[in-house]
């Protein structure tokens, strides 16, 4: 009986497919595109991926449950803004290691079910985490929000959050894969999500916002 290929075969084609993916855009890429970056033959890559949508969701399966992980608040203390406006530049970080799947996101949904399902599920949860945090704000009497503006507010943020690399992309196509140019756009992402809740903060929570936005002025130029 023929013994089964080493299973960091498969690892490095996750890797490689997602380098590519992000480096020259999913749709550009095939089954052949990748073997030959591998040096392999596309008989060995069909053994352990059916064709490339079954990558695309083995690279999913990993997003998702990493993400998921990272939108739940603290369960040991209430996190200050300040301690939200760094959980939000860390994962600006994590987006930019899977960006393909939000520069070609509306590609990938339109072709792929169960990223259509799956991906929808994340934008909930977003907007849960979105919600959670503006209902910590006003329960410490940091935030005064009426329920609808919570709605619109989060609603706002989870749009951000999802389709700025998107905008990014259309401002700057040719420096979309410099980590210098388009890391620290996302950086100011994190000013921008934050900024839809900063006509409703009050006390300290807005003194800290204020202080934020200062430093990301200053940074941006």
């Amino acid at each position: 009986m023929e013994a089964k290929p080493p299973r960091r075969t498969r690892e490095r084609i996750l890797e490689v497919s997602l380098r590519l993916f992000n480096e020259i855009g999913e749709p550009n890429v095939t089954t052949t595109t990748i073997a030959e970056e591998m040096k392999i033959s596309p008989g060995n890559l069909y053994y352990h991926f059916r064709n490339k949508d079954d990558i695309i969701n083995s690279i999913f399966a990993q997003f998702e449950q990493e993400i998921e992980r990272r939108l739940r608040l603290p369960d040991d203390h209430k996190p200050t803004l300040d301690e939200v406006w760094t959980y939000l530049q860390y994962m600006s970080e994590f987006l930019w290691r899977f960006r393909f799947l939000y520069r070609d996101l509306n590609d990938l949904l339109a072709r792929n079910r169960t990223l259509e399902t799956h991906f929808k599920q994340i934008v909930g949860h977003k907007k849960r985490f979105a919600r959670e945090m503006c209902d910590m704000l006003v329960a410490d009497g940091e935030m005064d929000i009426t329920p609808e503006q919570i709605d619109i507010v989060t609603t706002n943020m989870v749009v951000l959050s999802t389709y700025w690399l998107s905008y990014q992309f259309v401002m700057n196509p040719r420096k979309y894969n410099d980590p210098a140019e388009i890391g620290a756009g996302l950086h100011q992402a994190s000013y921008h999500i934050l900024s839809q809740m900063a006509p409703y903060l009050k006390g300290r929570s807005r003194e800290l916002y204020d202080k934020l936005a200062h430093e990301s002025s200053q940074g941006a130029r």
